[in-house]
């Protein structure tokens, strides 16, 4: 049986997801108005996905017979100064969201829940990745720097990105 103080985290991580695809959203709306459409593009599939993050824990949080608790979600950054200071954005609130899922994870072990390790180990090595990808893109668009025809490279590349 899930403790309340897990339960608890676990709804607060259900925020920081939902706040994640805010995010997202926003920085997608902020490409396309910029006619990045391949940035925007990118940035839609990746909100899509944290809803998936935040669907996820909720649905684990149901079977556990554990009440769900949607928080207020708070307004995102809307401006950025570039596809890059977006990109750093990202990356450094990925690294956000891996520092409280590692953080529940202790927790998780602490209290001896192998069930709800089980479901954050998914979320350990999906974290992984996210930072992975989100390094490669800022390290592309540090190394292009201001140059249009690199960004518009790194657009088409971002456009390619299929939804999973």
């Amino acid at each position: 049986m899930i403790s309340k103080k897990m339960t608890t985290a676990l709804n607060e991580q259900i925020n920081k997801e939902l706040y994640s695809a805010y995010l997202y959203l926003s920085m997608s709306a902020w490409s396309h108005g910029r006619n990045l459409k391949g940035f925007a593009s990118w940035f839609s599939i990746q909100a899509r996905e944290e809803l998936g993050h935040a669907m996820k824990i909720l649905q684990y949080l149901e079977d556990q017979g554990a009440p769900v608790r949607l928080l207020p979600i708070d307004a995102p950054t809307a401006t950025f100064a570039s596809p890059t200071a977006a990109f750093e954005a990202t990356l450094k609130h990925e690294q956000f969201i891996t520092e409280s899922i590692h953080k529940l994870m202790a927790q998780a072990v602490e209290e001896k829940d192998y069930a709800t390790q089980g479901l954050l180990q998914w979320f350990v090595s999906e974290q992984v990745e996210e930072e992975a990808h989100s390094v490669e893109i800022v390290e592309k668009l540090r190394l292009i720097g201001e140059d249009p025809r690199g960004l518009l490279i790194v657009d088409r590349e971002l456009a390619q990105r299929q939804a999973g």
